[in-house]
C-alpha cells in the first residue's frame, strides 16, 4: 500500500498491481501443488513398504511357525536391493526380536524393544512400518520396516522449481505491460499534459493525441473538442474587445471635437451607438454561445464517463475471484474517481442552466431560508457538531430557489472547513445599509490568504487540496453569478487557520436580472 502511494506514474502502479497478483497467485499454486505432491508421496511411499512388508510376511511366515531364524535373515538380507530401506527386523508372537537386517550406514540401528500394533509413523525424515505376519487364525510374529523418509530435499526441489517459474513469470510479464503502458497509461498521461498546460500556460491550441478506440479516445476527442471551441470563443471575444475599445477611442476622440461640429458629433455618436450596440449583441450572443457549449460539452462526457462505470463494475462482477483485495481497491479509486468526475459535470450542468433560467423574484425571508438550509444540512451532511449563531437576516426580493441554493453553499462551505475544530462554529447575519442590504456568513475552520479573495468565484478555482477538503470547485461561481444577476456583488476575507467570513450584498430595489 505504501509502495502504490509513492509512486506518482499510473503505469508504475499498474506494473506493481500486476507483478504482485501474478507472484501471489503463483505462489498459491506452488503451495497447493507441493502440498498435493508431498502428499501423493507420502501415500505411495506407505503402500510400498506395506507390499514389502506383506512380501516378508508371506516368505518368513514358515521360518517362524519352525523356528528358523537363519531363513528368515536370508530373507530380510534381500531387502539390500531397495536402498531407502534403512533396517529391518521379525519379532515372534511374544514380541521377543527374531532377526534383524541393517544397510551398511545404520549398523548401530536400535531396534524397538516390543512391536507395536499394525500402522506407521514418521520421525526425523525417517518412516516406521509395523506389520503383523498371519497364518490362518494364528499371529506368528510381526515385521518392522524402517526406511528413508526425506521431506526436506523434496520441498527444496519445488522451491527452485517454484523460484524459476517466478522468474519467467515476472519476465514475461515485464514484457506485456509495454503494450499496456502504450494502450491504457500513455493516452491518461497525454490528457494530464495537456490539461497542465491548458491550465499554467493558458494555451487552448494544445492538443490530446488520439492512440486508442475505446473510451479513452471518445474522451480525448471530446476534450481536444472542448479545447478547440473554447480557443474560438476566446478569439471572437478578444477581437470584439478589441474592436470595441477601438470604437470607444474613436467615441472619445469624436467627443473632444464636439465644438467643431456639432451636428457631426450627433451623427456620429449615434453611429457608435449602433455600432456598440450591435458589438454588444454580438458579446451577448457569444456568451450564450459559450455557455449552450458548455452545456453540450457537459451532456456529451457523461457517455464515456457512464461507460468507464459500467465496465469497471462488469469487470468486478466477472473477475471477483481473479482480481484479490488490491484489485477490488483499485477498481474501487476507478468508480469514486469516475463518480466525482459525474458530480463536477453535474455542477458544470447546473453552471449552464443558471445563465438561461429567467428569474422570478419574490419577498424572501432570509431567516427562514438559512433555518431550512441548517436543519437540511444536520439531517443530510451531519452537521449536528457545529454551533450555528443566527443574528437579524433583513428580507429582501429575489428568485427564492437561487437563494437557498446561495446560502445552501455557502452554510455548506462554512460547515465544511471549520469541521476539523474541536467545536465548530459558523455565524450568520445581515447588515442594513442605505443602498443595499448585506448578508455574511463566518465560521472558525480552515480561512484562506486574502489576496487570493477574487480566485474563489472562478470555476475549479480552489485554494485548499482536495485530500483535505473535498469539492468540484463551482459552488461559489454558483453563488456570485446569482448573486449578480440579482444586481449584487459578492466578496471575501479570511486569514489562515483562523476562519474565513463570505459577504454578499443585494439592493434594496428590485434587479430585473
Amino acid at each position: 500500500m505504501n509502495v502504490l502511494s509513492r509512486q506518482k506514474s499510473v503505469y508504475r502502479k499498474l506494473l506493481i498491481v500486476v507483478l504482485s497478483t501474478t507472484a501471489f497467485a503463483l505462489l498459491l499454486a506452488g503451495i497447493a501443488l507441493a502440498i498435493l505432491d508431498l502428499r501423493s508421496y507420502r501415500q505411495g511411499w506407505i503402500a510400498e513398504l506395506t507390499t514389502q512388508a506383506d512380501v516378508l510376511s508371506l516368505a518368513t511366515a514358515p521360518a517362524l511357525e519352525f523356528e528358523d531364524p537363519s531363513s528368515a535373515q536370508a530373507y530380510l538380507d534381500l531387502l539390500k536391493a531397495q536402498p531407502a530401506i534403512i533396517g529391518a527386523a521379525l519379532y515372534t508372537a511374544n514380541g521377543a526380536l527374531f532377526a534383524t537386517y541393517t544397510d551398511g550406514d545404520h549398523a548401530d540401528l536400535a531396534f524397538p524393544r516390543i512391536p507395536e500394533l499394525d500402522g506407521f509413523r514418521t520421525a526425523r525424515n525417517q518412516l516406521d512400518l509395523f506389520k503383523r505376519i498371519d497364518s490362518g487364525n494364528e499371529i506368528l510374529g510381526t515385521v518392522y520396516i524402517k526406511a528413508r523418509y526425506d521431506i526436506g530435499a523434496r520441498l527444496r526441489d519445488h522451491a527452485s522449481v517454484l523460484a524459476a517459474v517466478l522468474l519467467l513469470s515476472f519476465g514475461i510479464t515485464l514484457l506485456i505491460a509495454r503494450p499496456l503502458q502504450r494502450n491504457v497509461t500513455r493516452p491518461i498521461t497525454e490528457i494530464t499534459k495537456v490539461a497542465r498546460d491548458v491550465i499554467e500556460k493558458r494555451d487552448f491550441s494544445a492538443r490530446a493525441p488520439r492512440t486508442t478506440e475505446d473510451e479513452i479516445g471518445v474522451l480525448v476527442d471530446a476534450f481536444n473538442g472542448m479545447l478547440a471551441e473554447i480557443s474560438t470563443r476566446t478569439e471572437v471575444l478578444e477581437k470584439s474587445n478589441r474592436d470595441l475599445a477601438h470604437e470607444i477611442g474613436e467615441r472619445s476622440r469624436a467627443e473632444d471635437a464636439l465644438m467643431a461640429s456639432e451636428d457631426r458629433l450627433l451623427a456620429l455618436n449615434a453611429e457608435l451607438e449602433s455600432r456598440v450596440a450591435a458589438r454588444t449583441s454580438e458579446l451577448e450572443a457569444a456568451n450564450k454561445d459559450l455557455e449552450g457549449f458548455s452545456y453540450s460539452v457537459s451532456h456529451d462526457l457523461r457517455a464515456p464517463l457512464r461507460a468507464i462505470l459500467g465496465f469497471s463494475a462488469l469487470f468486478a462482477e466477472e473477475h471477483q475471484t481473479e482480481l484479490g483485495d488490491e484489485g477490488r481497491r483499485k477498481l474501487g479509486i476507478i468508480r469514486r474517481e469516475s463518480e466525482r468526475m459525474g458530480r463536477l459535470i453535474d455542477d458544470l450542468l447546473a453552471f449552464s442552466r443558471l445563465g438561461r433560467k429567467a428569474l422570478q423574484p419574490v419577498s424572501l425571508d432570509m431567516t427562514a431560508l438559512v433555518q431550512s438550509v441548517i436543519e437540511r444540512l444536520k439531517r443530510d451532511d451531519g452537521a449536528c457538531r457545529t454551533e450555528f449563531r443566527i443574528g437579524s437576516l433583513p428580507q429582501s426580493r429575489g428568485d427564492q430557489n437561487l437563494f437557498e441554493q446561495v446560502w445552501l453553499n455557502l452554510i455548506a462551505n462554512a460547515v465544511k472547513f471549520s469541521s476539523k475544530r474541536e467545536t465548530p462554529v459558523v455565524e450568520i447575519g445581515g447588515i442594513v445599509h442605505e443602498q443595499e442590504h448585506i448578508y455574511y456568513v463566518r465560521d472558525n475552520g480552515a480561512g484562506f490568504e486574502s489576496r487570493y479573495s477574487a480566485r474563489l468565484f472562478g470555476v475549479f478555482q480552489r485554494l485548499h487540496r482536495q485530500e483535505d477538503f473535498p469539492g468540484t470547485g463551482v459552488g461559489l461561481a454558483l453563488v456570485h453569478k446569482i448573486v449578480t444577476r440579482h444586481g449584487g456583488r459578492v466578496w471575501a476575507d479570511g486569514k489562515p487557520d483562523a476562519g474565513a467570513t463570505f459577504h454578499f450584498a443585494l439592493p434594496k430595489e428590485e434587479a430585473d436580472g
